[in-house]
């Protein structure tokens, strides 16, 4: 069983920096595909990065250029370092990762969607 637990969210000032860490449980996190989706309450969720086995990554256009994701094998972390931070990314951020992975696809997506989910972790940006 996938267990994702994710950390580093808070309130930061716009134009600030934070970043999240996803610590993932389990034997599948180096073939998996791993990203990160956010979501505001009464929106839909959206897809911001992803990366695949092979550390190829793939972002959402609101995100390009200031979003980075990784991860670390060694530690089974993925991370996601965000940069001049803007209102509009306030939301919950989630941990999602397909452990049969298939790779990426555009706009911060796992090629077969995402399958394992942590709990989140809220992130607020103030102007």
């Amino acid at each position: 069983q996938v267990h994702l637990v994710e950390s580093g969210g808070g309130s930061v000032q716009a134009g600030g920096s934070l970043r999240l860490s996803c610590v993932v449980s389990g034997n599948t996190f180096k073939g998996a595909c791993m990203g990160w989706v956010r979501q505001v309450p009464g929106k839909e969720r959206e897809s911001v990065a992803a990366i695949d086995s092979d550390d190829d990554t793939t972002y959402a256009d609101s995100v390009k250029g200031r979003f980075t994701v990784s991860k670390e094998n060694a530690k089974n972390t993925l991370y996601l370092q965000m940069n001049n931070l803007k209102t509009e990314d306030t939301a919950m951020y989630y941990c999602a990762l397909d452990p049969a992975s298939y790779g990426i696809s555009s706009g911060g997506n796992c090629y077969n969607g995402f399958h394992d989910w942590g709990q989140g972790t809220q992130v607020t940006v103030y102007s």
